[in-house]
């Protein structure tokens, strides 16, 4: 087992804390809490390869994915790692994101209850990872994302999915300004399912190891879930949002009146504008496509045509390397960033097709 995914097996008599009791957990924990569970290719091949020994292993009824530490499940990628392959002209990310999409895709048909515990922080490729699951628990420290934009790339691992299905245009809101979301506004957009508390997780666990119904199990461990702050916004959010254009919708966004409107139009003008603008034509494709599969192909497409920009290096750069948080985006301007230059990163190339849909 690679030691940056700690698996935990609780089966009957395999001497574990519960003596024995444990029946049909199989566990599944992320385990680099010092950066924060961010992801390796090294721990997407492991979990890919631990689930599907669990697939035919009747010992195993129940799936959990929980990260360790207390700062949360994972915050996505290594971008450290990512930065350092793009910029010397590796092929370590693209072979990156092709297996971890093909794990998303998994999770999302695994043929057992899968359990995600978004306990914490839970972005990029955290979500991955747990919003495709059959149960998706938040708590009242989950804090959510999909901070593509603020990279120089666009929501993947299915995110694009389910930002398309947010109700009506609180989608678009998070995916062009990267901005997080709490447990209320996860459920209420369709990433989370239910709401149990964080000192109620390990008896949840223990619940699980010896339930024949997970579902059940949840339901009863769960709580009133805290008010979605995004459903007093939806007015001005719908309204400005359901602009044609990028530039529509910042318009709109600062001419509402409302003050956090002003301030998402400022999070989406210092997003990278080519980023932003092949989000919206993402997640209004992806709205028509007929699976999760299907939007992985295009993340996929997507993805790899970013690995050809500048943008996302000078994203990590700017966020993660030198942390001075001024990127220098090229083109530096939406009315710089081409209808030509969008479409190129939705033009299928040899060797860019995940070939799941």
């Amino acid at each position: 087992m690679h030691a940056e995914v700690a698996e935990v097996r609780t089966f009957p008599g395999d001497g574990g804390s519960d003596g024995g009791r444990g029946d049909g957990l199989g566990r599944i924990v992320l385990n680099r809490p010092r950066a924060l569970n961010s992801l390796t290719h090294g721990m997407i091949t492991t979990i890919r390869t631990t689930l599907d020994d669990w697939a035919t292993d009747d010992r195993v009824r129940t799936v959990v994915l929980t990260g360790a530490g207390e700062r949360g499940l994972c915050a996505g990628a290594d971008l450290r790692a990512m930065h350092a392959d793009v910029t010397t002209g590796g092929t370590g990310t693209r072979a990156f994101f092709r297996d971890e999409y093909r794990v998303n895709a998994l999770i999302s048909r695994y043929p057992k209850p899968f359990v995600a515990v978004m306990d914490g922080i839970t972005m990029g490729g955290g979500i991955g990872l747990s919003a495709h699951a059959a149960l998706r628990i938040v708590t009242e420290r989950t804090v959510i994302a999909m901070p593509e934009t603020r990279i120089g790339l666009t929501p993947d691992v299915g995110g694009s999915r389910l930002l398309a299905l947010a109700p009506g245009g609180s989608g678009l809101h998070y995916g062009l300004t990267s901005a997080s979301m709490g447990p209320g506004d996860a459920l209420a957009c369709g990433f989370a399912d239910h709401f149990v508390p964080s000192d109620r997780i390990p008896e949840l666990l223990d619940a699980l190891a010896r339930s024949d119904a997970p579902a059940a199990t949840v339901a009863a461990h769960a709580a009133p879930a805290p008010p979605s702050e995004l459903s007093g916004r939806r007015g001005w959010i719908d309204a400005c949002y359901a602009a044609d254009t990028v530039e529509e919708i910042v318009d709109r966004l600062l001419d509402s009146g409302a003050p956090e409107a002003k301030e998402s139009a400022e999070l989406i003008l210092g997003n990278s504008p080519t980023a932003v603008k092949v989000t919206l034509a993402a997640l209004r494709r992806a709205r028509t496509l007929p699976s999760l599969e299907a939007v992985l192909d295009q993340e996929y497409r997507i993805s790899c045509a970013a690995l050809d920009g500048p943008d996302l290096a000078e994203g990590i750069r700017a966020q993660v390397i030198d942390k001075d948080r001024t990127p220098r985006w090229s083109p530096g301007t939406l009315a710089g960033v081409t209808e030509a230059e969008v479409a190129r990163f939705f033009a299928p190339r040899p060797g860019d097709e995940l070939g799941l849909a």
